[in-house]
């Protein structure tokens, strides 16, 4: 079944949200990278919830006959990547998030906003620098 990258970044974000991922970031990266469209960055408080949230996302895609290209991290459960072609999924556990700091790296990708309810709103270009 095939599904545009926009439908399976909000897919991936939904599941996320329903384990209680904290911090949810959609960056859209399809004039910027060749590799994919979307980047979701996310975060659990536990080893464990890290590993529910990328379970939760497998499951969700697997359902709609979707499955990731890879998968590393699942064991140790501190940076979960999920590569879904178009769209790379990356939860983390909070301090390792901010180590590799990925919203700096791209900041000049467009975020989508995302909009209670899990909807995909517009996209805000976010090329000014975060303090933090």
């Amino acid at each position: 079944m095939a599904t545009d990258s926009k439908t399976k970044s909000l897919l991936c974000l939904k599941a996320a949200i329903e384990k209680k991922a904290e911090d949810p970031v959609l960056l859209e990266l399809k004039d910027i990278a060749s590799f994919t469209d979307y980047f979701l960055l996310c975060t659990g408080k536990s080893d464990r919830q890290v590993q529910a949230i990328a379970q939760a996302i497998e499951e969700s895609l697997k359902k709609k006959g979707i499955r990731p290209l890879g998968q590393e991290g699942m064991r140790e459960g501190k940076w979960i990547l999920m590569d879904y072609e178009d769209v790379v999924v990356h939860i983390f556990l909070g301090p390792i998030r901010r180590f590799y700091d990925l919203e700096g790296l791209w900041i000049d990708a467009p975020r989508i906003e995302l909009k209670k309810g899990v909807e995909i709103g517009e996209r805000s270009n976010r090329s000014e620098k975060r303090d933090g």
